[in-house]
């Protein structure tokens, strides 16, 4: 057994539901002078240390004074799988450029397409597996990555391995961009849907479409969305990260797990995901990377829309792994509490990922992912800028 004692607090999100809406995404329960106690791989209590039960047998113990735990993070929408960098692009919008006119010339998404697909399989597993090291030491024990760098059948499938093996969840975007060897996106799809689904349906737990002018339009995703459907895959989209085309209809009609970025969502969008079973995935860095409005996630969480919290961690447009930042970004940019952004990546994104019940939580039965910070106030998380907030994390019962 693990005993994490002592802690000045343990913070988790209350109750069993989710995902969490409205005012129960800001209910979280506070335990003062606290501990967890871990058998194996999962929590076995967590309380008071007035209320620790005596412990027979062998226990490792952790001394937590001073620090809190809170649940271990989960980043809900990752483009981890990717090789090279965009730092050359990131000084030229600096310059002036806007996102669109770089992809337009050949940069953004297939600049970083040339680099994954050039680094073989060595090299992606080796950058998954230094990605996944970044997030961990930002408190994310659980982690979605999406393929879309390759856009070829063995660089997307090498992709989605890559993710599974470092202990992600695989998402096949294979509809990210229409790579330069095919004329349109018709042919691309073709190609996508009859020659990498087959195989990208038995390694990935989800699709994913980039739904945007200059990508895909609804037309095409709806094509996308339902051939990975057929195969047995959970369904996502980026919608309403420039424009509203579409993206969140789209994803209501199909029964979408998620609806990611909505930075140009509207009053309309907002009342149509509060009345669905959609969650909405706000990505702030990624928003501030480009000098982009923030998405509505005040509207949308008073609105009654289940919300989630992620990096978008990617190359180009939010070069960013930490989920504590997004939490700092949440409370001062989406006007969120520090107690709902916790739960908008904890909870809420355990539910996007088809794991609420099992991960998110710091509750008896839960897998026991822990992240603990080094502050005596859980609210550290989201309060110190870009601060080293987490010392450590659990992930499975193992101190990492």
């Amino acid at each position: 057994m693990l005993l994490i004692r002592d802690l000045a607090q343990v913070a988790t999100p209350a109750g069993r539901a989710a995902p969490l809406r409205g005012g129960d995404l800001g209910a979280v329960e506070v335990f003062e002078d606290a501990f967890v106690l871990c058998a194996g791989d999962t929590i076995d209590a967590a309380g008071r240390m007035r209320d620790l039960p005596a412990l027979d047998g062998d226990v490792v113990e952790i001394d937590g004074r001073g620090r809190c735990a809170i649940p271990g993070l989960v980043d809900c929408h990752t483009h981890a799988a990717f090789a090279g960098d965009r730092a050359d692009e990131f000084a030229l919008r600096a310059a002036g450029a806007s996102y669109e006119e770089l992809h337009a010339a050949g940069g953004g998404i297939l600049s970083t397409v040339r680099a994954t697909r050039a680094a073989g399989d060595e090299g992606l597993r080796d950058a998954v597996e230094r990605h996944r090291g970044w997030m961990r030491a930002h408190g994310t024990t659980t982690f979605e990555a999406k393929s879309g760098y390759g856009l070829d059948r063995e660089t997307e499938v090498e992709s989605l391995v890559a993710v599974r093996d470092a202990g992600g969840i695989p998402t096949w975007l294979g509809a990210h961009a229409v790579p330069p060897e095919f004329p349109d996106a018709d042919a691309y799809l073709d190609f996508a849907i009859f020659e990498v689904l087959p195989r990208a349906s038995q390694i990935a737990e989800m699709a994913d479409v980039f739904v945007e002018r200059g990508a895909f339009d609804v037309a095409h995703a709806r094509r996308y969305l339902e051939a990975c459907k057929g195969a047995g895959l959970e369904l996502r989209l980026h919608g309403d990260q420039f424009t509203e085309i579409g993206a969140i209809p789209l994803a209501i009609e199909l029964g979408a797990r998620s609806v990611d970025h909505l930075e140009a969502t509207g009053d309309l969008g907002v009342r149509a995901l509060a009345d669905s079973d959609v969650t909405g995935v706000v990505l702030p860095a990624s928003a501030l990377f480009l000098g982009r409005p923030m998405p509505p996630a005040r509207a949308l969480v008073d609105a009654g829309a289940a919300v989630a919290l992620a990096t978008d961690f990617n190359p180009g447009s939010a070069f960013c792994e930490s989920l504590p930042l997004c939490c700092s970004l949440a409370a001062t940019q989406l006007k969120l509490s520090p107690a709902e952004a916790l739960s908008a990546c904890t909870v809420n994104a355990a539910h996007v990922l088809g794991r609420a019940g099992r991960i998110g939580r710091i509750a008896p039965g839960y897998r026991a992912d822990i992240a603990l910070l080094d502050a005596d106030d859980w609210r550290y998380l989201a309060y110190h800028l870009a601060g080293n907030v987490v010392e450590r994390v659990v992930i499975g019962g193992e101190l990492r």
